[in-house]
């Protein structure tokens, strides 16, 4: 069994927004295109062109669609509260507190950096006999039919700490490629930070914490959408009136031409 080190006081994770992620998959290509070539690579395919392709992504996006949700007005009427609507579920290492992926590996492959509490595959040490991946509740770990090791989110660990990258880079793939700017990535031990912030905004919950493996990762809850019944009932928003003499040259040349 595999110790777990202390707490540590640095806790890197990501907080993802399910309100505005839309399902592109940029982060799982953005990941699979970095760390094909960094600390966990290679991440192998198997018959990627045929009809039953299979390979290891180390983050993966899951869609669902939700019911609409309704509630009885008055006179017994159902008016729809929530309109129908479809959920964009992106699903990586949650890089735990007390991970059992950790606790469980014969070798100490698997293992929890004291520093950062990033959880780690020493791939040199890994048998591929998968006990981390039977304890991980969240399927977050990918076993390597070619290589026979195990793979996971590492957080683009060789990333956030390269000095050679701008600072602005020095984020996980999956963040940098974002469209939408649904995922965040910052320091979820220190509440002052950015994304504690937006947690503590936001309502960002932890997934299965009744489990006790204190996954470090948030997610944002989608906020509510109004339903049809109510849309209709609201006041029309005025036009808005663009002042053409109010704009920079440029803008006003660009008016004219898309106004022939």
């Amino acid at each position: 069994m595999t110790m777990l080190p202390p707490p540590s006081k640095v806790k890197l994770g990501l907080v993802i927004d399910l309100d505005t992620c839309v399902g592109c998959h940029a982060c799982a290509v953005g990941c699979k295109e970095w760390n094909a070539g960094g600390i966990a690579g290679p991440l192998t395919d198997s018959d990627p062109y045929s009809a039953s392709p299979s390979g290891v992504w180390l983050n993966r996006v899951h869609s669902f669609e939700l019911q609409a949700t309704s509630a009885c007005g008055g006179g017994g009427a159902s008016t729809a509260t929530q309109p129908a609507q479809t959920l964009h579920f992106p699903r990586s290492c949650l890089h735990c507190e007390t991970p059992a992926c950790v606790t469980v590996c014969p070798t100490g492959a698997s293992y929890k950096r004291g520093e950062d509490g990033i959880v780690l595959v020493d791939e040199d040490k890994c048998i591929g006999c998968g006990l981390c991946a039977w304890a991980c509740p969240y399927g977050a770990r990918e076993m390597s039919p070619v290589e026979g090791v195990m793979k996971k989110c590492t957080l683009c660990v060789d990333r956030i700490y390269n000095e050679n990258l701008p600072e602005a880079e020095r984020e996980p793939a999956c963040v940098q490629v974002c469209p939408t700017r649904a995922r965040h990535f910052g320091d979820l031990g220190d509440p002052e930070s950015k994304v504690s912030r937006l947690v503590a905004e936001r309502g960002g919950v932890a997934l299965l914490p009744e489990l006790g493996y204190q996954p470090v990762n948030r997610y944002l809850p989608p906020r509510p959408r109004r339903g049809v019944e109510a849309a209709e009932a609201s006041p029309p928003v005025a036009a808005e009136v663009l002042d053409v003499d109010a704009l920079p040259p440029m803008l006003k040349w660009l008016d004219r031409v898309l106004s022939r």
